[in-house]
């Protein structure tokens, strides 16, 4: 069993970008290790470096011939439109970039590291996993790999056989559900905001019961985030009595992401993480989406902090202070006057707010199929 958690990271991140007017121009990893590291959060003996996995351990769940293609269009720097049809590369969400195949390669290889170093129990962190719309046969989403699916295959065949997937990212995950739909060992809850891309998981959605999918309405708060914690996510779970859990913790749900339009505070993820720790013996925490470089950097740090069992300071040291300050996010209205907390502190002020009945009537629907499954 591991002794302590474990941050696995690569310097890959750091000079990778999907280009200049793409979504994920936005340096993400690269911040939270530097972030991780100036709050001295990050020892060498909690870092592992992420290895990058092999086109043959890809195949466990991508098609061979995804696989041959991805690596193509990474050394072309081209596809075909065949190819585009086919596979969905070389798209405005899915575009060819240098590193296409072997950043994915890179953040795969991490969960499926990850699933092995928990085959005893303990806790591991990847932010650069959580490519959750990835397909076997095509990519989805800015998502080339699906590395939630390759983690939890890597948790199984350590002989770790329940399996409880929670995904708070804005977007509803549906390669993972693809991927597990009707497994009765592996469980999915999906909270994500409804009618957003890829307009799928609506709350009758059921994937052969395995799965229970909350769309909620835009402007969600910390206070509904609570409910639904307490009423869905924690039953299901517990009721599941799952070997492992496996939570994406996509920034994008936070309010200033510019890709979505729900009203979280970060204050929301890490009580969802905080409440999910002791459920199961196993925890891999995974990145995902997040599109605003200050709210992810100082949501996904936070996330490390409460694994490694550190406390956020009130106003962050100069060295910390210096990685947010360095950040940009050009062409976007969030970068042109950031306040002044984006640099100072890492966690946001809560933002409660009421109850709206139709996320009450959803829940009461999951609560009731839930009773009926369990």
């Amino acid at each position: 069993m591991l002794t302590q958690p474990l941050f696995i990271g690569s310097e890959i991140y750091r000079g990778s970008s999907y280009g200049k007017k793409h979504p994920l121009r936005v340096p993400r990893v690269s911040t939270v290790m530097d972030l991780s590291r100036a709050l001295g959060w990050l020892p060498p003996a909690q870092f592992v470096n992420s290895p990058r996995a092999k086109p043959k351990a890809l195949e466990i769940w991508h098609s061979p011939d995804y696989v041959a293609a991805l690596q193509a269009a990474e050394d072309a720097q081209h596809v075909s439109a065949e190819t585009r049809a086919r596979h969905r590369i070389g798209t405005l969400d899915n575009p060819v970039f240098p590193e296409m195949f072997r950043r994915p390669a890179t953040s795969a290889g991490g969960a499926m590291l990850a699933g092995e170093l928990l085959a005893d129990g303990g806790v591991v962190y990847s932010p650069a996993g959580g490519t959750h719309h990835g397909f076997p046969d095509r990519a989805g989403g800015f998502c080339y790999l699906n590395d939630p699916v390759l983690a939890m295959l890597s948790l199984r065949r350590q002989g770790v056989q329940r399996i409880a997937y929670v995904d708070i990212d804005a977007h509803h995950p549906d390669g993972v559900e693809h991927g597990f739909a009707g497994d009765p060992d592996t469980i999915m809850v999906s909270v994500h905001e409804e009618g957003l891309w890829p307009r799928t998981g609506a709350v009758e959605d059921d994937a052969s019961g395995s799965a229970f999918n909350l769309p909620v309405p835009r402007g969600l708060n910390d206070t509904e985030m609570a409910l639904i914690l307490d009423r869905l996510i924690l039953p299901v779970v517990t009721a599941h009595r799952p070997d492992a859990i496996v939570l994406q913790c996509g920034a994008d749900a936070v309010e200033e992401d510019p890709l979505s339009h729900l009203s979280l505070s970060n204050n929301a993820h890490l009580r969802v993480l905080r409440a999910l720790r002791p459920l199961a013996p196993r925890l891999l925490v995974l990145g995902g989406g997040g599109y605003n470089p200050w709210s992810v950097g100082r949501l996904w740090t936070s996330v490390w902090g409460e694994l490694a069992g550190h406390e956020a300071p009130d106003r962050l040291p100069p060295e910390a202070e210096a990685v947010l300050r360095a950040l940009s996010f050009e062409g976007n209205r969030h970068g042109r006057n950031p306040p002044e907390h984006w640099f100072t502190t890492l966690t946001d002020t809560p933002r409660e707010g009421a109850i709206g009945d139709e996320l009450r009537t959803r829940l009461d629907m999951l609560t009731a199929r839930l009773k009926a499954s369990y």
